[in-house]
């Protein structure tokens, strides 16, 4: 199978390993270059034919995970789509850079998310992550049938909380706060009908 050659263009180098670790995730994309601006992006299609390019994203309102089904569903007429293994919405992992790598994490060892002022934490069962990611983002690329936000900087796996103390959830050893004007609804979000 021909892979299909990719270009990556954003301003932002978070941005261009944000693409860089979806794009990964597709065994028939090669990546020839990441760059950061239209005139480098000139550059290499003057030198290589591309046949796919993701183009300066703006996260907020497009949403990366729709992004990426645009790309699959884009390049269908090229390649059998029954050789996709996964989509943007099947992908069992979290892809995000901290300490200068760039890690995939389990979506089943996320235990909570905290946004905090410039940077997020993702904890799981074994090390806690921090990085410049948005939590905004996280929120868009975690399945919501798995994770809710329970609160302004907090997102929990729905399945690792424990218990509800007042307003804490208690997710392994860490309390996590519970919005008051949602606690009903989150509640039976969590814990079903009680």
């Amino acid at each position: 199978m021909n892979k299909i050659k990719t270009l990556l263009v954003d301003d932002e180098y978070l941005a261009l390993n944000i693409l860089e670790g979806f794009a990964s995730q597709l065994p028939m994309i090669e990546i020839v270059a990441k760059v950061k601006s239209p005139v480098q992006a000139m550059e290499v299609l003057q030198l290589h034919a591309i046949d796919l390019l993701y183009l300066d994203i703006q996260w907020g309102s497009l949403g990366a995970i729709n992004y990426k089904q645009k790309a699959i569903n884009a390049i269908q007429s090229k390649v059998n789509v029954s050789q996709i293994t996964e989509t943007a919405t099947d992908s069992p992992f979290l892809s995000i850079r901290a300490d200068g790598k760039l890690y995939r994490i389990p979506h089943g060892e996320i235990l909570f998310i905290e946004g905090l002022k410039e940077y997020v934490k993702v904890v799981t069962e074994q090390k806690t992550f921090i990085t410049l990611e948005t939590f905004k983002n996280l929120e868009v690329l975690l399945p919501a049938h798995q994770f809710l936000r329970v609160h302004k900087s907090f997102m929990v796996a729905k399945d690792k909380v424990r218990s509800l103390d007042g307003n804490m959830l208690e997710i392994g050893k860490a309390q996590i706060p519970i919005s008051r004007e949602r606690k009903d609804e989150l509640v039976k979000l969590i814990f079903g009908n009680t």
